[in-house]
């Protein structure tokens, strides 16, 4: 399989959207029933007397959304190698039934890695938007690439 996504591809200052991913009641209830069954997730009464007035998506299903919307984008097509992690996780609004998620990714800093020249870090933000454009979820954090090997090879030379 040819990759399409090296890390040469994810420049400082790229910007890339994505996604159109509705949110539906079913899969709201399904992912809380599995993984945070809190009651405003589980239960539309119990979640018009939460703070939310309504139901709503656990935030670590706004999370998985959102990794499945960058799998569909890139990461599938990339010589992905995985991250070190995530910082700066924040969820700013509630998701709801009938929202449309999509993503705005920026790349905000990039550098090969110094033990292992054949791999480049990107430093990424993730915002992850709903159908007004609001940002409902923002992430940091840093992803690893394989470089392509014309450039290893440059760059040991």
């Amino acid at each position: 399989m040819t990759l399409r996504y090296h890390w040469e591809d994810f420049p400082v200052g790229q910007v890339r959207e994505f996604g159109a991913m509705p949110v539906t009641r079913e899969a709201i209830v399904d992912f809380a029933g599995r993984y945070d069954p809190q009651p405003f997730h589980l239960d539309a009464e119990a979640a018009r007397h939460s703070l939310f007035g309504a139901q709503c998506a656990s935030g670590w299903h706004t999370c998985a959304m959102a990794m499945r919307m960058m799998c569909d984008a890139y990461l599938l097509e990339s010589a992905s190698l995985g991250s070190p992690g995530i910082d700066n996780l924040r969820w700013l609004k509630p998701v709801f039934p009938g929202d449309t998620l999509s993503v705005r990714m920026e790349v905000l800093a990039a550098r090969p890695m110094a033990s292992r020249p054949q791999v480049g870090l990107a430093q990424i933000r993730w915002n992850v938007l709903n159908q007004h454009r609001d940002p409902v979820m923002t992430m940091e954090g840093w992803s690893m690439f394989r470089r392509r090997e014309s450039a290893v090879g440059e760059n040991q030379a």
